[in-house]
């Protein structure tokens, strides 16, 4: 699985970055900007969610050293703070455009159908956005130019997608939309293949369940192909609302070059990426973290409910601390 190093492509403004097999690769238009003139209202939700960053801090382990192949260990990364992320003028759902739209690519067995509903619904309470599933797309579309073989299995061009099949289909109201497919994914020249691609401002993405394992072969296969599944779509949705990879924490948002490594990444969102998604859908954190362990409850990841419900119990005890204190 070989590796490629970061690419800048002019005209200016415009950078790809490229990952290894077992990641994504973004696309982004980037400016050196002051802070936008907020709202008084949003500048109020930030100084709120600086305080909960804190609040949380001690649940969340910071990023060791990387191992040898790793993501950090080949790509060298600035990483991005919360107040950067909000420095950047990230996109977000704005006035009609609210609904996280999903647009199923090729063909799918009954459990992986399954998969992509239970993906739809975790997207919904982890973005609190409504989404909703478009018709399906046949592989047709994709021509054969946009397709090859790799040790004898077909991936689809990522690119193609991104550029020609998501944009005219984007809903008025859509505030993003993922393509999600069980073909392999691959970038481009020199690449081997990669599980997921999305734009930082363009709103569009795609990912594929292809390498999440078989989730018909068994009831752990099932689950673990659904953890693999929910990470990736979060991902990537993560950086269509303009969120770059964290490098600070164990978090969903970091990225990762190899299988071992992408397993070991949580589900959830480290202090500062979890406020990103709170201020750019507009949502609190003990709410969305209800939501969440109950979903994960309902589907057998343990592990994940139980950090979830740390979470809520964390911000509950902070903020009974704090009431205590102010009588």
């Amino acid at each position: 699985m070989s590796a490629r190093t970061l690419s800048v492509i002019l005209p200016i403004l415009f950078m790809a970055v490229g990952v290894a097999a077992y990641s994504c690769i973004i696309h982004s238009k980037w400016d050196e900007k002051p802070m936008p003139e907020y709202s008084k209202t949003d500048k109020e939700r930030a100084a709120e969610l600086t305080n909960v960053i804190e609040k949380l801090r001690p649940l969340h382990i910071k990023l060791g050293r990387p191992r040898r192949g790793d993501w950090l260990d080949r790509f060298d990364e600035a990483g991005q703070t919360f107040r950067q992320y909000l420095r950047y003028g990230p996109e977000r759902p704005i006035g009609d455009r609210q609904i996280i739209y999903i647009q199923p690519l090729g063909d799918f067995t009954v459990a992986q159908r399954k998969i992509v509903k239970l993906s739809a619904e975790f997207m919904g309470l982890y973005f609190d956005r409504p989404v909703k599933i478009l018709k399906d797309l046949p592989l047709s579309v994709i021509p054969g130019k946009c397709r090859r073989l790799n040790g004898g299995k077909l991936q689809i061009l990522t690119s193609y997608i991104l550029e020609y099949i998501l944009p005219p289909r984007l809903p008025d109201d859509g505030a993003v939309c993922i393509a999600f497919t069980a073909i392999d994914l691959w970038p481009g020249k020199g690449w081997n293949f990669v599980f997921g691609q999305a734009s930082l401002r363009e709103r569009v993405g795609v990912w594929s369940i292809n390498r999440n394992g078989d989730p018909g072969a068994s009831a752990a296969a099932y689950r673990l192909c659904l953890l693999r599944t929910i990470k990736t779509a979060t991902h990537e949705t993560g950086h269509m609302f303009s969120m770059h990879h964290c490098i600070k924490y164990e978090c969903n948002m970091c990225g990762s070059n190899h299988r071992e490594e992408s397993d070991r990444r949580p589900l959830a969102c480290c202090p500062e990426c979890a406020a990103k998604v709170c201020w750019a859908v507009r949502c609190d954190l003990i709410p969305r973290y209800k939501k969440l362990a109950a979903f994960c409850r309902e589907n057998g990841l343990e592990t994940e409910r139980e950090f979830y419900n740390r979470s809520i119990k964390a911000l509950k005890t902070v903020a009974k601390q704090e009431r205590s204190s102010s009588e």
